[in-house]
């Protein structure tokens, strides 16, 4: 009888073929809900503000919460705001594009990126669908599970769990789409003033002072942004932190 048999085998080849890298247009966003354990859980767009950045090689991610790109200046705990690779979709850390996806992705395929200040080493676990399903690990234990899904063209999510077994980023997706219109932000943040002090006495006062002067590339700034973590003892003890300028105005106060 003429004629041709399929097997089983052909579809399963099908299913597994490589993902490729998707084409971003201005507008296009992604709906994500951040969760880091300093914050409560925010929810926020992504946003493609821009095709042509660093020689029309990237993209500019901004996103719809000033408040995230404010952390994100402070804290860079969400790496994917800001330029984005057009070829691999590589974040920049340190000016540094890092491939933590590395197209086309291919089931068992690996490589290594640094991100978060940390050396991993990525593999993909599998890739049928256009879904592909990563993990990746560093010398500490820490690791990175991410999902890439071809249908929305970014991550479906992305967990960061450092190595004592605490998540310190957890992106999940609820939406997708196009032609995004409002205001959308991005802080280019610069480390001005770090310090750390100790001190075990019953009443304790740190002064110090610092100069602000301009952006090397961005000129004047437009707002700065203080990050204090800090701890005190039981009972009555307190911590008063006062901001004054050279004029001794106070610009912030808080205890």
């Amino acid at each position: 009888m003429p004629g041709c048999i399929e097997t089983g085998n052909s579809s399963s080849s099908a299913d597994a073929a490589p993902v490729e890298a998707p084409i971003w247009d201005v507008g296009d966003w992604w709906l994500y809900t951040f969760s880091t354990p300093e914050y409560s859980d925010d929810t926020a767009r992504l946003v493609v503000a821009s095709d042509s950045e660093e020689g029309g090689t990237a993209y500019m991610l901004a996103i719809s919460s000033i408040g995230e790109a404010r952390r994100h200046a402070v804290l860079n705990h969400n790496p994917f705001l800001g330029r984005i690779t057009h070829e691999d979709l590589s974040a920049f850390e340190n000016g540094v594009p890092q491939p933590v996806l590395d197209f086309p992705l291919v089931e068992g395929a690996g490589w290594g990126f640094t991100l978060f200040s940390t050396e991993w080493s990525a593999s993909v676990r599998t890739a049928t669908g256009g879904v592909a399903v990563m993990e990746a690990e560093a010398s500490d234990g820490s690791t990175l599970e991410y999902v890439y899904d071809s249908s929305s063209k970014f991550f479906s999510s992305f967990i960061w769990t450092d190595s004592s077994g605490v998540v310190q980023l957890r992106m999940m997706l609820a939406d997708d789409g196009g032609s995004h219109s409002g205001d959308v932000y991005f802080v280019r943040g610069g480390d001005l003033y770090s310090n750390t002090w100790d001190e075990s006495g019953p009443d304790i006062e740190f002064e110090d002072s610092f100069f602000v002067s301009d952006h090397p590339n961005d000129g004047e700034w437009n707002e700065m942004i203080y990050f204090l973590d800090a701890a005190c003892g039981g009972g009555g003890s307190s911590i008063t932190l006062t901001l004054r300028d050279h004029g001794s105005i106070s610009a912030l106060e808080r205890v």
